[in-house]
């Protein structure tokens, strides 16, 4: 069993590669798990003109030419070698399963990370595995939909292939919404400049399923899951937009419905070829049993790996980092209720301030008030936007209890967004 206690000394640490895209917001929290671990921890990015010393001091390589990135690395793994390669977010876990094959690490085949990352091969791999999935269509956004070849059934869920955290996933409940939706989604890809056009030109179609939805936080030991967390989504998620907000755990599902769970999971795992690693999914529940909407090779996003630490007195990005250098620690289920808002954003527009925090903080069982952008910053929801206003936690003795602390202290706030002038030729006129 792995012990916090420091090792003898010695000239050189256990060393860890962190592969992060630029302003990743998991970064601060792996170098901040690895000082806990006492290990040294290098980031790998295209950060060489930073401001963020992490990045200035890192290892500068270029995301758009793959062989060049890996042949940095491993140069650089000759010098001093890594005992784990870490990915930390979707555009970047390939990029460290081809590494971590090269200096044989525990890793997944890079092959099915491809997998987890793109909605359009998971759907094919899952639709060959026993896991209750939606029906689907892939449609092209190089063609008028109605060209098409639709056999998806209304209502159903339009969603980019290669996009994360809700972007893009729009609800439709007729051919002429569909229309609408392909065209807002197109736009948005267009401005990825990061997306290579195969992934910019397809779209997922498929059935809406309803029921409630579930968060699954889990970890792959040679193809063996640990399920860390269970996480409820209380809130109806139905549509049109699915911008995700209370996150409570422990589950208040039967265990012999937590098994289903896992074994939904795992067999998702097994068919996409996932070994090794944190795996995040997302299901549905209804009457007639679990439902797969998504397994994805990497963590939780947003600061919600805080509610994991709970249950194992290590933080999430801790067990990530264990885990890559081929080590393990005992998961304890929590003894205590704990939940997460991702505060939603409400509008668009200029942030001006968020009021009554204080108010907020004081509610009974509220841990923690994250305001996460600042005053001045522009807000965009979703579909069209990529991030949460903060987070609030809770701690309580029931699920019950972490909820309500959660909306009463969301109703203390009182977020003031100011609206984006747009300067046109009409107003330059002054008409």
């Amino acid at each position: 069993m792995f012990s916090r206690s420091s090792a003898a000394p010695s000239k050189l640490r256990d060393r860890v590669l962190v592969i992060a895209p630029h302003g990743s917001y998991r970064t601060a929290s792996f170098i901040k798990a690895a000082n806990k671990l006492n290990v040294d921890v290098l980031i790998a990015s295209q950060g060489e003109h930073s401001i963020v010393s992490e990045y200035i001091q890192g290892l500068h390589i270029d995301f758009k030419n793959e062989t060049q990135a890996i042949e940095t690395i491993l140069t650089e793994a000759r010098k001093q070698a890594f005992c784990g390669i870490i990915g930390t977010d979707d555009t970047t876990t390939e990029l460290a399963a081809f590494v971590a094959e090269k200096l044989s690490l525990p890793h997944n085949e890079p092959h099915a990370v491809k997998i987890a990352q793109r909605k359009d091969l998971a759907r094919l791999s899952l639709k060959k595995s026993d896991v209750k999935i939606p029906e689907f269509d892939l449609l092209s956004t190089t063609k008028p939909v109605l060209e098409q070849n639709i056999k998806v059934s209304f209502p159903a869920v339009i969603k980019p292939v290669a996009l994360s955290a809700s972007r893009g996933v729009i609800r439709v409940n007729n051919s002429e919404e569909l229309e609408q939706a392909v065209e807002r989604v197109t736009q948005i890809l267009s401005a990825e400049i990061y997306l290579h056009d195969e992934v910019k030109n397809i779209l997922l179609l498929e059935e809406f399923i309803p029921g409630k939805e579930v968060a699954i936080e889990g970890m792959l030991h040679e193809g063996r899951l640990d399920v860390l967390a269970i996480f409820d989504k209380p809130d109806p998620l139905d549509g049109p937009y699915f911008e995700e907000t209370y996150y409570i755990t422990p589950t208040s599902y039967s265990e012999e419905i937590q098994q289903e769970i896992k074994q939904t999971v795992l067999k998702s795992c097994q068919a996409y070829g996932l070994k090794e690693g944190p795996i995040h999914a997302e299901c549905r529940i209804n009457e007639n049993g679990v439902w797969i909407l998504e397994v994805a090779a990497r963590t939780i996003g947003g600061l919600c790996g805080r509610l994991l630490s709970l249950g194992t007195g290590y933080s999430l990005e801790e067990l990530v980092l264990l885990h890559a250098m081929g080590k393990r620690v005992e998961i304890k289920k929590l003894d205590t209720a704990a939940g997460v808002l991702m505060i939603p954003i409400p509008e668009a527009g200029i942030l001006k301030r968020v009021e009554g925090l204080l108010t907020a903080q004081r509610i009974p069982y509220i841990n923690d008030v994250t305001i996460d952008v600042r005053e001045g910053y522009e807000l965009t929801p979703l579909p069209e936007g990529n991030s949460y206003l903060g987070f609030i936690f809770s701690e309580a003795p029931t699920v019950a209890e972490a909820e309500q602390a959660l909306r009463d202290a969301h109703d203390c706030l009182n977020i003031v967004i100011a609206p984006i002038w747009k300067i046109t030729n009409a107003s330059l006129r002054g008409t």
